[in-house]
C-alpha cells in the first residue's frame, strides 16, 4: 500500500511552497512521488473552446488529453473522493503520496503553522498530527516540529517514517 502524508494548514500559510521543497527534495533521493492538491470548491483545468471542453459538454462522462509528455483526465465525479480512494482508483507505481489538504481525514498530516497568521493550530494528536512545520507557540506533546526553511529535515522525517528500506514501491 503506497503510504500518504497530508500537508495541512490555513490559506497561504506556506502549504504549496513547501509541498514544492518536500517534492523536490525525496525526488532528488530517487523516490517517486505523487500529489494530490484538494479543492474544496469545484475547479476547472479545461477552457471553454478546447476540443476536450467540447467532448465533456457534449456529455462524455471522462475526457482524456493525451500528448507525448503529458495525460489529463477530466472525469466526473458524485462525490468529493477521499485520498485512499484517489490512491486506490488512481495512483499506482509511486513511493509516497503527498497531499495539499484533506485536514479532516484520518491520515499522517504535517501541519504548517506561522504564529503571526493564527493563534491556534487546526490539528491536533488526535487528528494523526505527526509533525508541524512553522513556528507554533505550543504543540501537542511529543509532536516534532521542523523549521519551514529546511526542508531536508523534514523530508528525512518523512523518509524514516515512510519511505524505508523494506517500504518503498520502487528505488
Amino acid at each position: 500500500m503506497i503510504p500518504m502524508v497530508s500537508i495541512v494548514g490555513k490559506s497561504d500559510s506556506g502549504k504549496t511552497t513547501l509541498l514544492e521543497k518536500l517534492i523536490r527534495e525525496l525526488t532528488d533521493r530517487g523516490y517517486k512521488i505523487a500529489s494530490i492538491k484538494h479543492d474544496a470548491h469545484s475547479f476547472e483545468i479545461d477552457h471553454e473552446g478546447k476540443d476536450s471542453w467540447r467532448h465533456k459538454k457534449a456529455g462524455a462522462v471522462l475526457t482524456l488529453i493525451s500528448s507525448a509528455s503529458k495525460i489529463a483526465m477530466v472525469l466526473d465525479s458524485d462525490h468529493d473522493h477521499t485520498m485512499k480512494e484517489l490512491r486506490d482508483k488512481f495512483i499506482k507505481d509511486v513511493d509516497l503520496i503527498l497531499a495539499e489538504g484533506y485536514k479532516r481525514e484520518d491520515l499522517p498530516k504535517i501541519e504548517v503553522f506561522r504564529s503571526a497568521l493564527r493563534k491556534e493550530m487546526l490539528c491536533s494528536s488526535q487528528d494523526n498530527l505527526i509533525a508541524v512545520a512553522g513556528d507554533p507557540s505550543s504543540v501537542p506533546p511529543g509532536t516534532p516540529v521542523f523549521d519551514l526553511d529546511d526542508p531536508k529535515v523534514l523530508a528525512d522525517f518523512i523518509e524514516e517514517k515512510f519511505l524505508t528500506p523494506e517500504k518503498p514501491v520502487h528505488r
